[in-house]
């Protein structure tokens, strides 16, 4: 995979960043395949078919309503070339490709939300964090029915995200329906969205979080960060690690295997197969495992996409880690973005990329080892039960240790896990891993 790549239709982060499932190519590859290889075999131009295209185009350009001029019949037919391949494959202009590197440094302008397409709809694949799009309460799933109140079915992806960029400030309404109900209308302002890939904190004393919004080119950078902050925080070694991945769309495929060394001492990550030589890759882990080999748990869901899926898969199969919540998206090809030179490019799937076991994500996503769907937590009250250490007249403990009467009701601290069904069950599992496993 190319450094640059990310997949995915033009996604809408405004840039949308590009892609539902974003997955990228490890660094840049050639824009001519090298000689020999499948790819440039040479074979007869079909000379039937471009006669056709020929006279297809004289007659637009003399009937058609309007004048239209030989560039934007050109690019329009590369860029319908391109996606009618696959859902990921695109014609980038100027300012898409420029909108492609700027996502892979985590700022971009937009909306903040990576979309694909369904049945002639547009899906919001994930909202992006502490974006005006999860802030507006925008879901994974929700579909886009209408962009300033013009409908989006049969628009390309292209068309959609063109009709959601705008100038930062400026609002933009998006109708929405959500699990086949009622459309509703969500109003938001486009801004610039800085993207912070990492977050982490303790959950309890001796359970770290970590989660991952999507994977840019210093992911893996700053999960090392984040390891060692959990570690100081904590004041000695952890006793386990939740790593959450749920909606989490994808991103840069060198910063999932940075992510996934931080976690295993050795062993192949992921490796890739393809049509040309340079899409046939392999990566190990290198022996810098950074988390001790702590318990650990992964987290994903229908919104992990891409890298995502690598990571979990990598993990899955390595044994290091449990896998739980719900089967993920199951995006499992490459994008490699090849430069024209006239400041647009390619966007192109090259290959597919497998788990280290030899399995294919591709429309089928990873299993997680323990489903666990998402629901709403209620917390009740315990009652007034009293204790003995509430009797007058009790006996001390026997050791010496002091009395435990009924708690004074002070409220604790709020913790992500409180309201998180999925979360919450992720850190019960990894206090049974720490017990069993003598920690």
């Amino acid at each position: 995979m190319l450094h640059l790549s990310r997949l995915t239709s033009l996604a809408l982060t405004i840039a949308l960043v590009i892609g539902a499932p974003l997955a990228f190519a490890a660094q840049p590859a050639p824009a001519v395949a090298p000689a020999g290889t499948a790819a440039t075999a040479k074979a007869p131009l079909p000379l039937e078919e471009l006669r056709t295209f020929a006279e297809v185009m004289d007659r637009i350009k003399a009937a058609y309503v309007e004048p239209v001029d030989d560039k934007t019949l050109l690019e329009n037919a590369i860029k319908g070339m391109l996606s009618n391949l696959d859902p990921h494959s695109a014609y980038l202009g100027p300012e898409d490709f420029t909108e492609l590197q700027e996502s892979t440094s985590g700022e971009f302008g937009g909306l903040g939300i990576e979309v694909g397409s369904e049945d002639g709809f547009i899906k919001v694949v994930s909202p992006i964090d502490d974006t005006p799009a999860s802030k507006a309460g925008i879901q994974a799933g929700d579909f886009i029915v209408k962009i300033n109140g013009a409908p989006t079915r049969g628009q390309t992806m292209t068309e959609a995200v063109d009709k959601m960029r705008g100038k930062i400030g400026q609002k933009i309404t998006l109708t929405l329906v959500r699990d086949g109900g009622t459309p509703f209308d969500v109003t938001l302002a486009r801004a610039v969205i800085q993207v912070k890939s990492v977050k982490a904190q303790l959950l309890e004393s001796g359970y770290g979080y970590i989660r991952i919004t999507q994977f840019q080119v210093k992911t893996g950078e700053e999960v090392s960060k984040a390891l060692a902050k959990l570690r100081k925080d904590n004041g000695k070694k952890l006793n386990g690690i939740i790593l959450d991945l749920r909606n989490n769309p994808g991103g840069v495929l060198q910063a999932a295997v940075e992510v996934v060394d931080h976690f295993i001492k050795k062993g192949l990550i992921v490796y890739t197969k393809g049509r040309i030589a340079n899409s046939e890759l392999r990566f190990s882990a290198t022996g810098k495992d950074e988390s001790e080999a702590v318990p650990m748990v992964v987290l994903i869901n229908g919104g992990s996409a891409s890298a995502s899926e690598i990571v979990a898969g990598a993990l899955q199969d390595q044994k290091r880690a449990v896998v739980m919540g719900t089967t993920s998206f199951g995006k499992g090809s490459v994008q490699t973005v090849l430069p024209l030179n006239n400041d647009r490019a390619l966007k192109i799937t090259t290959a597919l990329y497998f788990t280290p076991n030899g399995r294919s994500i591709q429309a089928q996503g990873i299993v997680p080892d323990i489903e666990v769907r998402k629901a709403k937590i209620t917390n009740e009250a315990d009652g007034d039960y009293f204790k003995e250490a509430d009797l007058q007249g009790h006996l001390g403990n026997g050791n010496g240790g002091a009395d435990k009467p009924t708690s004074s009701g002070t409220k604790a601290k709020a913790m992500p896990q409180d309201d998180d069904y999925q979360l919450a069950q992720a850190l019960s599992l990894l206090k049974g891993l720490s017990i069993t496993s003598g920690r």
